[in-house]
């Protein structure tokens, strides 16, 4: 494949964006296909005890920090990026239909550690790839996580008729399948011209101290892991402390990735415009009303209603925050979208052991935990301004 040329005078109107967004849709699709409903596979289907659930949603995302890390810097430096996202297109096809026959708790682990761990990478170089093809900072990365939200509006939906209608296999085979669509899609991808050096330099001058990295990844380690763990909680929440059905729940997540889907626009145009520190530290500030107001619902349609809070948090932390990183880092854009993308994998970690905890406790208690990561997150992002002073961005 030949390179880009260097005089596209918009990257949202070329064919290799199209094919971007395309690839953005069809994970998105595959993640909220599986994500959502892996905790109520495990104590459903395999008849998981509280420890096994909770060993299990730690050890897979520490799976997934190891193979993300070695991807993101095999992808900075001469491999490859559409190689890196086919390798986990494969791996996450592979993966996928293993669980869809597979019943033993082991070899699901297994199989979970070795090959559904390689797909974490798939966001990652997708943010970095996208960032390579528009020079910078730009609308770019906006509208491909935009469209990610937009997948998951049908996603959750379709996912929980599935189950329905053809069990958990059909379920993780449609995900093994959609998954080998992103790997095709993501072979053909061109070779992104290369960036000039003397941009390269100016924009690393740009970016924050280093050591601003390491608080900012506390903060979005708490941050992203309370909407795992609120993400993961929602269905078990529903069916067994509010009466509602699995469909309820697909339902109240495809409602708050619809929201997402003109809040992501508007809070990544604002990103270009003014401090994006600021705006992910009032998404961390409008958390704690989310998770607040969770710990006490007492009915369904207070459920649907909080998203439209959710759809704010997540749209500020976890949209802009990946320009975020990827300003803090702007010379290794793989390196940087990949300390995000470790964030919310080892915040999943965390609301993994939670989950397993709340399982004891009661399923009201995930967002008792998610409310308490959303505090240790703001302090820590208070802090990482403080280091930075009043950033640009």
């Amino acid at each position: 494949m030949t390179a880009l040329s260097e005089k596209r005078s918009s990257p949202l109107l070329s064919r290799t964006f199209l094919q971007l967004s395309v690839i953005s849709v069809v994970s998105g699709v595959s993640m909220a296909f599986a994500l959502p409903f892996n905790s109520l596979f495990l104590t459903s289907e395999v008849k998981v005890t509280p420890f096994q659930l909770g060993f299990f949603l730690i050890v897979s995302p520490l799976a997934s920090v190891v193979a993300s890390t070695i991807m993101g810097r095999l992808s900075d430096g001469r491999v490859q990026r559409r190689y890196m996202l086919a390798v986990g297109g494969v791996a996450g096809a592979i993966g996928y239909g293993l669980f869809a026959v597979l019943r033993d708790y082991w070899f699901l682990l297994g199989t979970s550690v070795v090959f559904v761990a390689v797909t974490a990478s798939l966001l990652p170089q997708l943010f970095a790839y996208g960032r390579q093809v528009s020079r910078g900072p730009s609308m770019v990365i906006s509208v491909l996580r935009t469209l990610l939200s937009v997948s998951w509006v049908a996603g959750p939906p379709v996912a929980a008729l599935l189950v329905a209608q053809t069990g958990w296999v059909g379920l993780f085979a449609s995900t093994a399948v959609l998954q080998l669509g992103v790997a095709v899609l993501a072979i053909t991808l061109p070779v992104p011209a290369a960036e000039p050096v003397e941009e390269a330099h100016e924009e690393e001058a740009a970016g924050s101290p280093r050591g601003t990295m390491s608080v900012v990844s506390g903060a979005f380690t708490f941050l992203q892991g309370a909407v795992s763990l609120a993400v993961g909680g929602l269905p078990l929440l529903v069916t067994t402390e509010l009466g509602g059905t699995a469909g309820d729940a697909g339902l109240a997540m495809g409602l708050c990735a619809a929201l997402e889907i003109p809040l992501m626009l508007w809070f990544g145009s604002l990103a270009n415009r003014m401090s994006q520190h600021k705006l992910v530290l009032a998404g961390a500030a409008i958390s704690l009303s989310y998770h607040g107001l969770m710990v006490f619902t007492e009915s369904i349609w207070q459920v649907m209603a909080a998203q439209v809070l959710h759809a704010i948090v997540i749209s500020l932390v976890m949209g802009v925050g990946i320009t975020y990183f990827q300003s803090l880092d702007p010379g290794r854009p793989g390196h940087a979208t990949t300390m995000f993308s470790n964030t919310q994998i080892v915040g999943g970690m965390i609301a993994g052991a939670l989950l397993g905890v709340s399982q004891q406790l009661g399923f009201r208690w995930v967002y008792g935990f998610s409310f308490s990561m959303c505090v240790l997150g703001l302090a820590l992002l208070l802090v990482a301004g403080r280091l930075t002073g009043s950033p640009r961005r």
